[in-house]
C-alpha cells in the first residue's frame, strides 16, 4: 500500500516530476495517511490511548488530525494537507482527495449522540476543495467535486459539483474630495457572475 499511495502523489501533484519527485517523501499527507493506518488497526482491536496518542502526536507533526476511528479507502490523497480535520465515523471512499483545510466533521455536541454515526461517508473518486466543509451524517456520492469553502450539509448525489457562492469584486478607485482636497477611496460592487 505504501508504494501504492506513493505513486498516488506522483500522479496527482503536478510538482512531484522528474528530480522533484523524491520530495513525495516530504509529504505531510502521506505520513498522516500511514500514520491513520497503524491507529487505525490498533482502534479496531480495542486498545486504549494509543490509537489517539499516535493521531495526535501525527496531527503535531503534519497539522492533520484524523481520528483514529475514520475509514479511508485506498489511495487517498491529501494535498498541502495543513489544517485538515477527519472525525471518528467519517468513511472515505477510495481515490479521495482532500485539499488543505478540508473539515470532515459532525454538526456538534448539543445534536450528536455519543456512539452514532456523527460525520459524513465520502464515495469514491470525490474531490474536496480547500477550506471545504462537510458536516454531519451526509452522503457526497461517487465522483463528486466539492469546491473550494464549499459547506455541505444534506446529501450531494452522485457526478455533480457543489461549489461555494462567489465573492462579489469589489472595485476600489479613488476620487478627489472638494472638501479636503484628498483622495477619498470609492469602491462599486460588481455583481455578474453570481448564483
Amino acid at each position: 500500500m505504501i508504494l501504492e499511495d506513493l505513486r498516488t502523489a506522483c500522479r496527482k501533484d503536478p510538482a512531484l516530476h522528474g528530480v522533484h519527485t523524491v520530495e513525495v517523501l516530504l509529504y505531510p499527507g502521506l505520513w498522516a495517511i500511514w500514520t491513520h493506518r497503524i491507529a487505525h488497526r490498533l482502534h479496531r482491536l480495542g486498545v486504549p490511548f494509543l490509537p489517539r496518542l499516535l493521531s495526535q502526536f501525527c496531527r503535531a507533526l503534519t497539522g492533520i488530525e484524523i481520528h483514529p476511528g475514520a475509514v479511508i479507502g485506498r489511495r487517498c490523497f491529501i494535498d498541502h494537507g495543513m489544517g485538515v480535520v477527519i472525525g471518528e465515523t467519517a468513511v472515505l471512499g477510495d481515490d479521495v482527495m482532500l485539499y488543505h483545510q478540508v473539515t470532515l466533521g459532525g454538526t456538534g455536541w448539543w445534536t450528536d449522540a455519543k456512539g452514532a454515526k456523527r460525520h459524513p461517508t465520502i464515495g469514491d473518486r470525490v474531490v474536496l476543495g480547500a477550506g471545504a466543509t462537510v458536516l454531519g451524517p451526509v452522503h457526497v456520492g461517487h465522483d463528486t467535486t466539492v469546491g473550494a469553502h464549499a459547506l455541505v450539509l444534506h446529501d450531494v448525489p452522485a457526478h455533480s459539483c457543489v461549489r461555494a457562492t462567489p465573492s462579489p469584486i469589489t472595485r476600489i478607485g479613488t476620487t478627489a474630495s472638494a472638501r479636503h482636497g484628498s483622495d477619498v477611496p470609492v469602491t462599486t460592487e460588481n455583481t455578474q457572475g453570481r448564483s
